[in-house]
């Protein structure tokens, strides 16, 4: 196993996604973006943490990030920064780039996976590089599930695994000479992270799109409290399903396409959840916010916005409480299993 000797992670309760600065599903103005990295830090009482990544955007998210933090004259003390490695910017040679078509617009920019000891420090170079004054201090590797799965057969997988653990053996040891203080996962196949983890002592997970409302294996669960027991920090992300239980046409960053029964079904879920919403008063994204943190080894939500406005009021779906009539009625419903919500029940 990689391992070390490790201190807790400092993690607050709200993490600041920033895949928004990287032009997801449409473009924003440099103007749009810079008003919502202050409005993240507006809304900071201590110390604001950013999530980011150099697949956002081809590293435009980790460029404009820092580009805002410099401008608005943020003390780096007051920032952390936590950049998932794994994707390398490189030349844009076609009109759209290669990877998650439809996904990122109007980048200028194309990026490639690049998970191996020495291309995961390339990344974490190259991160820093794109964020100018702000170092990340907080790493990670992300997409280890989408690397193993383009493998071809099982030499490359054995092959492909055996990258990851050394990329994990790079970041370990830039904890170990101070230049990170913490490493971690990012991935969306909660299944990945759980085979990591067994042979990598990981300070942090963050799991995306794998336990939401909709969708929240009991089985995920389990590993959640084992990762609870062992003093791992956990923060939940894309707890709408990539935008989708809030309206989004993308689904786990798929565009939905009606003419296929399980979109359908989807959709349909989708709009009976709203149906119970209306009945309550409450709206979707707040219950999907309370559900996403209401278990005991999630110990963050990661959230990203396009609208500066929206940042204070997505902290204060914090303090919003869901009366029990409601997850009563969504298990009557058949949107819901009672096992899932016992959390919520006196």
């Amino acid at each position: 196993m990689v391992n070390q000797h490790t201190s807790p992670p400092q993690i607050p309760s709200f993490v600041f996604g920033t895949s928004g600065l990287g032009n997801i599903y449409k473009a924003e103005t440099y103007a749009n973006k810079k008003k919502i990295v202050a409005a993240c830090l507006s809304a900071t009482e201590d110390v604001a943490f950013f999530d980011t990544a150099g697949k956002y955007g081809a590293g435009l998210a980790l460029e404009v990030l820092g580009n805002c933090l410099s401008e608005l004259k943020t003390d780096p003390s007051k920032v952390i920064i936590s950049n998932k490695l794994g994707w390398y910017r490189i030349a844009l040679l076609n009109e759209e780039p290669t990877f998650e078509p439809g996904v990122w617009k109007d980048l200028e920019f194309d990026a490639e996976q690049r998970i191996s000891y020495d291309g995961i420090l390339a990344c974490f170079e190259q991160g820093n590089q794109l964020l100018g004054d702000y170092r990340s201090e907080y790493v990670s590797v992300h997409d280890p599930d989408e690397y193993l799965s383009a493998a071809n057969g099982d030499a490359d997988y054995k092959k492909r695994y055996q990258d990851i653990l050394e990329a994990y053996r790079a970041l370990l040891e830039l904890k170990k000479k101070g230049e990170v203080k913490s490493v971690g996962i990012g991935a969306k196949d909660w299944k990945v992270i759980e085979k990591i983890t067994k042979d990598v002592k990981l300070d942090w997970v963050m799991i995306a799109n794998s336990l939401t409302i909709m969708d929240h294996p009991i089985e995920l669960m389990t590993f959640i409290d084992e990762l609870h027991k062992n003093n791992v920090l956990v923060i939940n992300s894309a707890i709408f399903n990539g935008g989708f239980l809030i309206g989004s046409d993308f689904y786990n960053y798929r565009l939905l396409d009606e003419a296929m029964e399980e979109d359908r079904k989807l959709i349909q879920w989708r709009s009976s959840f709203y149906k119970v919403c209306k009945q309550f008063g409450l709206s979707p994204a707040t219950v999907c916010f309370q559900y996403a943190r209401s278990f005991p080894g999630i110990k963050s939500v990661a959230m990203s916005t396009s609208k500066p406005e929206k940042v204070a009021a997505n902290i204060e779906m914090a303090n919003h409480i869901i009366p029990e009539a409601f997850w009563e009625n969504m298990v009557e419903k058949g949107l819901i299993d009672h096992e899932s919500i016992k959390q919520f029940l006196l």
